[in-house]
C-alpha cells in the first residue's frame, strides 16, 4: 500500500466512524423510546388486573406478550387454578434436594495475618440447685423478634455459603471508622400530640370511643364504609384500631397472594375518601401494605390535603386473643398510665416502634459527654452491620442429633428477655482492630476487647469431640440467612458480637478455635440503659396488676398492656437497626410512577407500589445497638448466669442441658426433651417453664408441626397447674 492509498483509507475510515456514531445515537434513541413504550405497556397491563373479569389470554393478545409475561407483570391474572398452583408447589417442595448435614466451608477473607484467640478459662459451673418456690405470674411474655426469621430445620439447605463483607484497606476503610457528618440523635424540644383514637371490632361492628360503646353498620366493610360509620359516630377520629375481624382479608381467596388481597382492600374506591399522600418529607406515604398488619391512610376526597385518618391493626401492639373492644381500649389506657409514671410527656403513637423511639429520644442525657446527642455511624458502617449482624436464633434441630421419638417436649421462655441486655451498648466512633493488632495484644487485653462492645470478623472451627449445639452463626444463601454448624471439624468465616465470640472461647464444655480476621471495637456506653429501666418498671407494674387486680377484665387489660410494653421495647430496638427501607405508596393512574418501583396492584384510580429506598438520613439510626443486644440475647440462649449481687450462683441455657436434648431455638425460647432445674425468680431474662407435652412425641419436621405441639404442651401444662391449684 502506498501513501496515497493509506491517506484515502484513513479518510474513508473517518466517514465510517461518523456513520457508526450517528447509527449508535439512533439506536440509543430508539432503545429509549422502546423502554418508555414497554414501561407504559407494563403499567397498562398491571392496570387491567384491577378489572374483575380480566383474562390473561385477552390481555396477552392485545399487548403482544405471552400469557407467561402477562402473569409475571400482573400475578392477579394468573389463570392457573389455586388448587393446581398449590399442588405444583407441593410437588416442587417434595422434589427439592435433601438437606446436607454439614455447613459448607466459606472462603476466609483475605488478610495478611490472623490471630488465634486464646481459649479463655472460666470457673467450673456451679451445680444448680432447685430454688425455693417463687410465685410466678400466670402468663409471661412470649418473646418474639420484631421481624422474626422463619423457623427452619437445623440442617443447612443444600446451598453455598454467603460471602459477607469485610473491612477494606486504605481510604475506603476509613469510612468504616467514621460517623455521618451533621447527623446526631438529639433530645426533642417538643411534645408529641395525642391523636383521637377509637377501637373497632370489624366482625361485630362494636365501636369503643371514649367512655361509650356503640354498634355500627359497616356495610360491606370497605375502608370508605368503615370510615363513614366511625366518623358519623365519633367526629374528629384520627386513628381506628381494628381489634377483630380483619376486613382486609375479605375475598382473599380471589387473589394469588394475601398481600394482593390487602392491597386491593386498601385501595377500594370510595366517593368520599381518597388515599392520604401526606406532605413534605411524607409525600406519597400512602398506605402500608402488610399481609396481616396493614396501615390505611385516608383523607376526605373534598379536602385531600387536609387531615387524615388511619386504619390500623391492633396486632401491631398485642394479640387481643378474643378480648373485646372495651378491654382493648382499657389496655391502651393502662399502657399510657404506666408509661406516664416514667415519662411526663409520654404519648402513644401509631405503632410501638414509633412510640419506643420517641420515648427513647426523651432519655438522651442533657449533661455529660453525650449531652449533644449520639452520632450516627457512616452509611458504609451501617450497611456492614446490617449485612453481618443477625437477629434472633430460630433453629429446629433434626434427627439423628435428637431422637425420632421425643420422650417429652418441654418449652422454656426467657421473660422480657431483651430488657436484660440494655445495660451496656456501643457508642461513638469505632476503632478498627486488624488481625495483626489483635495478635499484638496481651491475653488480658484480648479478653477485655472481646468482652467490650465489639463486632468481629472471624474464622471458626468446631473442635473435634464436640457433641452439643452450634455456638456461632454461619452465613448461607437463601431464606435461612444463618445456620449454626455443630459438626466437629466444620470451618466457616463469619461475623459475630463479642458476647458470642467470648462464649465460644470460654464455654465450660470445650473451647472452640477462633481466628480473629479483624473487628470493630466501640466505647462502652449506656445509651439504652435509662430507656430500658423505665420500660422494665412499666412492664413490672402492669404484670403485677394482671396478677392481683380483683376484676377479671382489668386483669386481662393489664396483661395486654404489659404485652404492649414488650412490643414497644422489641420494635423500638428493631427500629434502631434501620435496615434498608421498603417503602410503599400509591400514585393516581396516568401519573408517572417513582423510579424503581414494584407494582403491587391497581384499581381504576390508583396504582399501589413498593420499592427499596436504601438507608435514609435517620437521626435515630443505630444498628450497632440492635446488633449488640441481639448478640447478647443469642449468647444467653446458650449460657445465662444467675447472680446474687456480683456472685454467680447458677447457670441456665442450652449448654447446661444434656447433649441431644435440645429440639428447638426460637429467638428467646428453647424446647427440650426433659425438664431443667433452672430457677425462676420472675426477673427479666429468667427462663420460665411455658409448656410440657408428655411423650412419646413424634419429632416435628416443620414449623407448623412444632407450633401445634407447642400449643398442646402449653395447654397440658396449664391444665396440670390448674389441677394443682385446686
Amino acid at each position: 500500500m502506498d501513501r496515497k492509498t493509506y491517506t484515502a483509507e484513513l479518510a474513508g475510515l473517518r466517514e465510517l466512524r461518523t456513520g457508526i456514531t450517528a447509527a449508535e445515537k439512533a439506536v440509543a434513541a430508539a432503545q429509549k423510546e422502546l423502554d418508555k413504550l414497554t414501561a407504559q405497556r407494563a403499567r397498562r397491563v398491571a392496570g387491567l388486573a384491577g378489572y374483575e373479569g380480566a383474562q390473561a389470554a385477552a390481555v396477552a393478545k392485545a399487548s403482544g406478550l405471552s400469557v407467561g409475561d402477562v402473569v409475571r407483570i400482573a400475578p392477579l391474572l394468573d389463570p392457573t387454578p389455586a388448587a393446581v398452583r398449590t399442588a405444583k408447589t407441593d410437588d416442587q417442595a417434595a422434589a427439592a434436594p435433601t438437606p446436607v448435614t454439614e455447613a459448607p466451608e466459606a472462603a476466609p477473607a483475605a488478610e495478611p495475618a490472623v490471630a488465634v484467640a486464646p481459649a479463655l478459662t472460666r470457673p467450673a459451673p456451679v451445680l444448680e440447685q432447685q430454688a425455693p418456690a417463687v410465685e410466678a405470674p400466670a402468663e409471661v411474655e412470649d418473646q418474639a423478634a420484631p421481624a422474626a426469621a422463619p423457623v427452619v430445620p437445623a440442617a443447612p439447605a443444600a446451598v453455598g455459603p454467603r460471602e459477607l463483607p469485610t473491612l477494606p484497606e486504605g481510604l475506603a476503610g476509613a469510612r468504616f471508622e467514621a460517623v455521618t457528618t451533621g447527623l446526631v440523635s438529639k433530645r426533642p424540644n417538643f411534645t408529641q400530640q395525642a391523636r383521637s383514637t377509637v377501637f373497632l371490632d370489624a366482625a361485630t361492628g362494636v365501636l369503643a370511643v371514649r367512655d361509650r360503646v356503640v354498634r355500627l353498620d359497616l356495610g360491606a366493610r370497605t375502608p370508605g364504609e368503615i370510615l363513614d360509620a366511625v366518623l358519623a359516630t365519633a367526629p374528629g377520629t384520627e386513628r381506628v384500631y381494628i381489634t377483630a375481624g380483619a376486613p382486609w382479608h375479605d375475598g382473599a381467596e380471589r387473589y394469588s397472594t394475601l398481600k394482593d388481597a390487602v392491597a386491593a382492600w386498601l385501595n377500594t374506591p370510595s366517593e368520599r375518601w381518597t388515599t392520604a399522600v401526606g406532605s413534605g418529607r411524607d409525600k406519597l406515604a400512602g398506605h402500608f401494605v402488610h399481609q396481616r398488619q396493614p396501615v390505611g391512610r385516608y383523607a376526605p376526597a373534598s379536602a385531600p390535603d387536609g387531615g387524615s385518618t388511619e386504619i390500623r391493626s391492633m396486632g401491631e401492639w398485642f394479640d387481643p386473643d378474643g378480648a373485646d373492644v372495651t378491654t382493648c381500649r382499657q389496655a391502651f389506657t393502662l399502657l399510657w398510665q404506666a408509661l406516664r409514671r416514667h415519662w411526663d410527656d409520654a404519648v402513644l403513637m401509631g405503632s410501638p416502634s414509633q412510640t419506643g423511639r420517641d420515648l427513647w429520644s426523651r432519655t438522651i442525657p442533657t449533661t455529660g459527654k453525650w449531652a449533644g446527642g449520639y452520632p450516627v455511624l457512616s452509611e458504609e458502617l451501617r450497611g456492614l452491620l446490617h449485612a453481618t449482624g443477625g437477629q434472633g436464633r430460630t433453629e429446629l434441630i433434626l434427627p439423628p442429633r435428637v431422637p425420632e421419638q421425643l420422650p417429652a417436649l418441654v418449652e422454656y421462655d426467657r421473660t422480657f428477655a431483651y430488657a436484660k441486655h440494655l445495660w451496656k451498648s456501643p457508642v461513638g466512633t469505632p476503632r478498627r482492630i486488624t488481625a495483626a493488632a489483635f495478635a499484638a495484644m496481651s491475653e488480658q487485653e484480648q479478653v477485655k476487647a472481646l468482652m467490650s462492645c465489639s463486632h468481629w470478623n472471624i474464622k471458626v472451627t468446631v473442635p473435634q469431640g464436640w457433641q452439643h449445639v452450634g455456638l456461632l452463626p454461619a452465613p448461607v444463601t437463601g431464606d435461612r440467612a444463618w445456620v449454626y454448624p455443630s459438626e466437629p471439624g466444620t470451618t466457616f468465616t463469619t461475623w459475630a458480637g463479642g458476647a458470642e465470640v467470648h462464649l465460644a472461647l470460654s464455654n465450660h464444655l470445650m473451647p472452640w478455635k477462633v481466628e480473629i480476621l479483624g473487628g470493630l471495637l466501640f466505647e462502652d456506653g449506656k445509651p439504652l440503659d435509662e430507656w430500658g429501666k423505665r420500660l422494665k418498671a412499666a412492664w413490672a407494674d402492669l404484670t403485677n396488676l394482671s396478677r392481683v387486680h380483683g376484676d377479671e377484665r382489668q386483669r386481662t387489660a393489664a396483661y395486654l398492656a404489659s404485652r404492649a410494653v414488650r412490643s414497644v421495647l422489641l420494635f423500638g430496638l428493631g427500629g434502631f437497626a434501620q435496615r434498608p427501607r421498603l417503602v410503599s405508596g400509591t400514585t393516581p393512574v396516568g401519573e408517572s410512577l417513582p423510579a424503581g418501583v414494584e407494582i403491587l396492584g391497581q384499581d381504576g384510580e390508583v396504582v399501589t407500589w413498593q420499592r427499596q429506598a436504601g438507608f435514609s438520613r435517620d437521626p435515630y439510626a443505630h444498628p450497632e445497638w440492635a446488633a449488640y443486644v441481639w448478640s447478647g440475647a443469642r449468647a444467653a440462649l446458650l449460657d445465662m448466669k444467675y447472680r446474687q449481687g456480683k456472685e454467680v450462683i447458677g447457670h441456665a441455657g442450652a449448654l447446661h442441658a444434656k447433649p441431644g436434648t435440645v429440639v428447638y431455638f426460637g429467638t428467646d425460647g428453647i424446647a427440650l426433651t426433659e425438664r431443667q432445674p433452672w430457677p425462676y425468680r420472675g426477673e427479666v431474662g429468667d427462663y420460665l417453664l411455658k409448656g410440657h407435652l408428655t411423650g412419646p412425641v413424634e419429632h416435628p419436621t416443620s414449623q407448623e408441626q412444632y407450633l401445634k405441639l407447642r400449643g398442646l404442651g402449653r395447654a397440658e401444662l396449664a391444665a396440670a397447674e390448674t389441677g394443682t391449684d385446686q
